[in-house]
């Protein structure tokens, strides 16, 4: 027969003032963690006591009860309950719900009650304040009631509105954490979901990769476009604003493109309608600019605006009262932070003053125009007073003719004393067509424009570095001139081109303008351009002026204008000027004056993305350069995906590695080779394709010469 099976038997439980209680020594808990006592104490104090304490009697020597009863398990419910009692918010003889142990031992009670003790989960957590928010607690009262701040309550709601599917897959310890807070950065639940099939059959489920996914063809809020509208503006306009509340996120992402672009427009079009009552002839309004776009127009110099008497009290006491700081501080080793506080504050109040408008000729803004745009920093950007060629006034007026002068017929005050309207042009460069994936392992010629944006950078990058080696750049002009001079037949004078005729770039390569050599390139030149007199008359004289080193300078700059080392393609336009010899011959030399000077590209700043080059070539050659420089088991990473992820894999990948494309690369000495009849050289191996050149035929025209 079975033996019957024994019951188990719970202590009992028991009201006991809390002057009747002491904490035991048997409690195993030492260290401080998580919930402080303050906070305990204020929750007890909300909701009550929520868990009995576990006690034990206290007996004397003879083993008989005292009394007494201490408590080896819940002693931090102890001490926030003896804190509401030092607070006189709870008398000393409340009744305290316990659970009176007899046996056993007081520090297994102890260490068994924290051994047990299982943390909420998290999703639990978020699904928890979530009910509460739908029961009508702020994000504050939350906050406030749980002993966390705000952010966290925000971030666990936010958590909380994830698609039910993906926090199943969590649940389930398909996910991480991290991997459901990348998810978080869209309300758009369904696009959540598609995200996740695409990233959980694929390598590419990191959180930074789900970010990116979820943020394309969207627009960064530090975007300058953004930046000159305001998230406001566009909100009210119905924009959506995506935010990741878990990782840095610059603003937060625009997610209605479109409507950044027409609010864009607008604003551009409305501030241009209003600069056009100023007389000008012509308007153009972009984004942005291309790098060099006012090349070949003459700017007018205008006059700088009168001060007004108060005006100029203010810029007189800023100037004596950072006069009186300068004086006062002269032996300080730094200034007190206050003080360059101040100073600060003087140096913009004068810049505001000294950067007033400039006065044009009236006749002048009739035949001239203005760039309006929006800078790096999401501002208005005004650029008056530019004349093009076909604007210039004649050279000649018809003697007794009272007519106006040609450039003043289109623009400018009419017979009425009126204004003649501006004529304003929207629009920027237009947008390339998307290139065909590939599907096979062929490396095909570099597309014509990747390439001329490509040496774009190099021309822009040589010409820097050419002006700050003088002892080059004046043997590469004397080089060009003996070759003018000895060698008339010559097919090309080399890749510097004197005149001095400043080079346009043909392609606007992406960062051109913004690129480290552009930015040094026009600093320098403003700064000449301040020391040189407005009176061309005074020009030789103040060139005298000059110290050789000065002189010098000043000719390595004019002559580093005129680098050109531009790829330039064969067509029907230019058969006459381009040849695959000029060609050639052109880039040979500027690799000589890249060597003399010591250009490296990487140092230069340039450096491979999505946007400048992996994104506007083949799989093949992603791969290919992933491979030069990483190594074969990194282009088994990127392989198989898609092209526009390969190829922003491939920018992560090579970023710090100094990797280069072939046309910024520097040949090698002596690569270049001849024919036996020393007429026809062959070009660079990048350079030529003919094996490939059939089969691309599809394809933008490849980066290969023509024939002469």
């Amino acid at each position: 027969m079975a033996s019957a099976v024994q019951k188990i038997k719970l202590s009992p439980s028991r009201d006991i003032p809390f002057n009747k209680l002491v904490l035991s020594q048997s409690n195993v808990r030492r260290m401080k963690a998580g919930v402080s006592i303050e906070q305990l104490a204020e929750s007890i104090a909300l909701r009550t006591l929520l868990q009995s304490l576990s006690v034990r009697a206290v007996v004397d020597a003879d083993g008989q009860e005292t009394g007494m009863f201490e408590v080896p398990a819940g002693g931090r419910r102890y001490r926030a309950l003896e804190l509401l009692v030092k607070q006189k918010r709870m008398a000393k003889t409340q009744p305290v719900p316990c659970v009176v142990r007899d046996g056993g031992i007081a520090e297994d009670d102890s260490l068994a009650e924290n051994d047990e003790r299982i943390g909420l989960h998290p999703l639990d957590q978020f699904r928890a304040f979530q009910s509460l928010r739908d029961g009508g607690m702020s994000e504050e009262e939350i906050a406030a009631r749980h002993f966390v701040t705000p952010a966290i309550v925000k971030q666990r709601l936010r958590l909380a509105s994830v698609s039910a599917k993906l926090h199943e897959v969590y649940a389930d310890d398909g996910m991480t954490l991290e991997q459901l807070m990348a998810f978080s950065v869209t309300a758009d639940q369904a696009r959540q979901e598609q995200a996740w099939d695409g990233v959980s059959r694929s390598q590419l489920d990191e959180p930074y990769q789900i970010r990116r996914m979820l943020t394309e063809n969207t627009v960064r809020a530090s975007d300058r476009r953004a930046q000159f509208i305001g998230l406001d503006e566009y909100e009210r306009a119905g924009g959506v604003v995506m935010r990741d509340l878990f990782e840095h996120d610059d603003g937060g992402w625009l997610r209605d493109v479109p409507l950044l672009d027409r609010l864009v427009t607008e604003k551009l079009k409305a501030d241009a309608e209003a600069i056009a009552g100023e007389g000008w002839k012509w308007i153009a309004v972009a984004v942005d600019f291309p790098y060099g776009h006012a090349n070949g127009l003459r700017q007018l110099e205008g006059e700088p605006a009168d001060l007004t008497e108060e005006e100029r009290a203010t810029l007189d006491a800023l100037n004596a009262e950072y006069a009186k700081i300068e004086e006062d501080y002269q032996d300080a080793d730094e200034f007190p932070d206050a003080i360059d506080q101040r100073l600060g504050e003087i140096e913009a109040a004068r810049s505001v003053l000294e950067a007033r408008s400039l006065i044009y000729d009236p006749v002048e803004v009739a035949r001239a125009g203005v760039f309006v745009s929006i800078d790096a920093e999401g501002l208005l950007s005004i650029d008056r007073g530019y004349v093009r060629p076909e604007d210039e006034a004649p050279a000649v007026a018809d003697p007794g003719s009272d007519a106006p002068d040609k450039g003043e017929t289109s623009a400018g005050p009419n017979t009425n004393g009126s204004v003649r309207h501006a004529v304003i042009t929207v629009g920027g460069a237009p947008a390339e067509p998307a290139e065909d994936e590939e599907d096979d392992d062929t490396i095909r010629p570099l597309p014509d424009r990747l390439v001329i944006e490509l040496t774009a950078h190099r021309t822009l990058a040589l010409r820097n570095a050419l002006a700050n080696d003088p002892a080059v750049a004046f043997q590469a002009v004397l080089h060009n001139f003996v070759l003018a001079a000895f060698y008339r037949f010559t097919s090309s004078s080399g890749c510097l081109e004197i005149a001095i005729r400043t080079p346009t770039f043909p392609a606007q390569a992406p960062g051109l303008k913004e690129s480290a050599s552009a930015e040094a390139v026009d600093i320098r030149h403003d700064g000449w351009k301040a020391r040189l007199p407005k009176d061309e008359g005074d020009l030789w004289g103040v060139l005298t002026a000059f110290d050789g080193k000065e002189q010098a300078a000043l000719f390595a700059h004019c002559a580093s204008s005129a680098v050109n080392a531009l790829y330039e393609p064969a067509n029907r336009y230019n058969a006459g000027r381009v040849s695959a010899h000029g060609v050639r011959h052109r880039l040979d030399q500027a690799d000589v004056l890249a060597r003399a000077v010591g250009l490296d590209m990487v140092t230069a700043g340039w450096k491979p993305t999505a946007d400048n080059y992996l994104g506007r070539v083949t799989k093949p050659r992603i791969l290919e350069a992933v491979r030069e420089a990483k190594g074969e088991q990194s282009v088994q990473l990127i392989d198989h995906l898609k092209k526009a992820d390969m190829a922003r894999e491939a920018e992560r990948l090579l970023e710090g590695t100094g990797w280069l494309p072939e046309p910024l690369r520097l040949m090698e000495v002596g690569a270049v080779e001849q024919d036996s009849d020393g007429e026809v050289e062959t070009l660079p191996e990048f350079l030529a394709d003919d094996d490939e050149v059939a089969a691309d035929a599809d394809d933008e025209q490849p980066y290969v010469a023509a024939a002469e």
